[in-house]
């Protein structure tokens, strides 16, 4: 007897011990398997990031390419560069910078001559300021002087801030009178970053941290630098006084195409990394390594758990049977015990199968989150548009006034379609394309820019006039860049109306001598006489500071010029500015006219 209960206690041992080994196996497993699937997600949420952060440097750096550019055309800037000893000539041209940079809003914005020397700045009476300063050691004069542009990022010689300058070389019949130079502050684009999660480092071509949301990682660079890096920072010094120590960034091993955990100052990340820009920087992110080991337990407990559920379920099963085959005789007594266990294996698969749905629950809502978050705001105009268009359908329908309801649906439609594009547009980055002419409705063209300010005509007061001859008058363009136009127009006008009596924005089209005239009015006090000659200049505007660049007629007379067309202006006798669009005459096509 002895004997035979040694035997049975190994046995029930042996079987312990494998369905402890189970357990183990299967968490294991799970371990794997949810640390995988918590790498590829976090992949995914890390090129997204990376998307976002390309995205804010191309929009703070884009909006100044053109800057440097602007002031080949000041003959200002010209004369001070023909005589730069004339102090008078030199205080003309520091303020001529002030004016245009408070409108653009870089950091500064100066004129250097052939030499390097820095003879005007907009930034002239402020402390730092590069006025009388010789910067010909800086990579961006070179290339500016050898090459027409130059880009370089680093810290300023005489201001101490750091910047993304933009050079241009001037000309005057072909001969190379000067240089051109912006200064782009990213500390604002610098700061927005730290609201997102994780880490971000942008390191330049040497490899030298330049922007980042820990302030202690910045000017370190990632690896020791070469004898003729070293000595083209001594020359350029595009790191201010910065001690340029070793930041300890050591790459530990490669998981999923393109992650990577990495050793940083001593802690642990996982980091996705894409270069970015003509001047080859390359920008990472990086995320807690925790955040993945947590990812993996929480999979490991859960298989674990079901696991040892599904093995004791089967262990109560042939214990079940075991009982049956042993005793007969006591049948009434294991009929209650095969009751009794069959009610703890039902009630334990039903709260596994509960915990199960919870789960799959919250993975779900995780997943919607994460979604609903990068498009509201991105959808949020074109709901309000739908919201209102949807109303007006409603009050239409009830004084049934059908064809105007079905022109409702048709902008809703369209709208449908604005959005649908919007959200492709989401992971994908803008690039130019070439024009591309067709018939385009003036009626819908001037309903889609109506539909764009219509809120900004109903707090203004103002009431919208169309007349158009024939109605199915159509011009040669590209309805983006039309649109486009119309809007900067309405936009115009009722700031212009702001303070007048009587609001009336009035639009009139018709064919006249082979073209397609469009006259936009308003009731407004006209265009000052003082502005007149220079409308379609850059900078022109009577807007208060901050409320305009000066910018859009400028850009609608080169978009209508794009297009074949032309735009012109006048004032009204009894009031009012009127502003001509003309462009080439089309036939209406089918799908226009449906």
């Amino acid at each position: 007897m002895s004997t035979i209960n040694r035997s049975g206690a190994g046995r029930r041992l042996g079987a312990w011990l494998g369905a402890g080994l189970t357990v183990a196996l299967v968490a294991a497993v799970g371990y794997l398997l949810a640390t995988r699937a918590g790498m590829v997600q976090l992949r995914e949420e890390q090129r997204h990031r990376l998307d976002v952060v390309s995205a804010s440097l191309d929009g703070e750096l884009a909006r100044f390419e053109y800057l440097p550019s602007l002031l080949e055309t000041s003959p200002t800037v010209l004369k001070l560069l023909d005589r730069p000893g004339d102090s008078g000539l030199r205080e003309e041209a520091n303020q001529y910078l002030r004016r245009i940079n408070d409108a653009a809003g870089a950091s500064t914005l100066y004129v250097i001559d052939d030499q390097g020397l820095t003879l005007a700045a907009s930034d002239a009476a402020d402390p730092g300021s590069p006025l009388g300063a010789n910067l010909s050691f800086r990579p961006y004069v070179r290339d500016a002087l050898t090459h027409g542009r130059g880009r370089f990022f680093g810290v300023g010689t005489t201001s101490g801030k750091a910047g993304y300058y933009l050079s241009y070389a001037l000309r005057q019949d072909q001969r190379l009178r000067g240089i051109a130079v912006a200064k782009v502050s990213l500390a604002q684009t610098e700061a927005a970053w730290r609201r997102l999660p994780g880490e971000m480092v942008v390191a330049d071509a040497l490899g030298v941290v330049i922007l980042s949301t820990r302030g202690d990682w910045k000017y370190r660079p990632l690896a020791p630098l070469s004898a003729s890096a070293l000595a083209s920072v001594a020359q350029s010094k595009p790191y201010g006084r910065s001690g340029m120590h070793l930041l300890r960034w050591q790459s530990v091993e490669t998981m999923v195409s393109g992650l990577s955990r990495l050793d940083v100052q001593g802690e642990r990340f996982v980091a996705s990394s894409r270069t970015y820009g003509p001047m080859h920087w390359q920008v990472f992110v990086l995320d807690d390594a925790a955040q993945l080991q947590e990812t993996g337990l929480d999979g490991a407990l859960t298989a674990g758990l079901a696991a040892a559920l599904l093995l004791l379920a089967t262990m109560l099963v042939l214990q079940r049977r075991r009982t049956t085959r042993l005793t007969l005789a006591s049948q009434s007594a294991l009929q209650a015990a095969h009751d009794s266990l069959e009610s703890k294996v039902a009630d334990r698969t039903r709260e596994l199968r509960a915990a199960q749905n919870e789960l799959v629950h919250a993975g779900k809502m995780a997943v919607l989150g994460q979604m609903s978050a990068g498009m509201v705001h991105e959808l949020n105009q074109p709901l309000a548009a739908l919201r209102t268009l949807s109303d007006n359908a409603g009050v239409l329908l009830e004084q049934q006034r059908l064809d105007d309801v079905r022109g409702n649906l048709r902008r809703i439609a369209l709208l449908v379609d604005r959005m649908a594009r919007l959200t492709l547009q989401l992971k994908s980055f803008s690039y130019k394309s070439a024009i591309a002419l067709a018939p385009v409705g003036i009626e819908q063209a001037v309903a889609s820019a109506h539909l764009m300010v219509v809120q900004r005509l109903r707090e203004c007061g103002a009431t919208l006039e169309v007349s158009i001859t024939p109605p199915d008058l159509a011009a040669q363009a590209e309805a983006a860049r039309l649109e486009q136009v119309l809007v900067n127009l309405f936009g115009n006008a009722i700031d212009a109306m702001a303070q007048a009596t009587v609001r009336c924005l009035r639009v009139e089209a018709c064919a006249a001598q082979g073209r397609c005239r469009l006259t936009v009015t308003d009731t407004g006090p006209g265009v000052r006489a003082d502005i007149f000659p220079r409308l379609f200049e850059p900078f022109t505007t009577t807007k208060p500071m901050g409320q305009g660049l000066g910018l859009g007629l400028m850009i609608s007379d080169h978009l209508l010029r794009e297009l074949g067309g032309t735009l012109q202006a006048c004032n009204l006798s009894q009031g009012g500015a009127c502003f001509t669009l003309e462009l080439p005459l089309a036939e209406m096509s089918k799908e226009i006219k449906s």
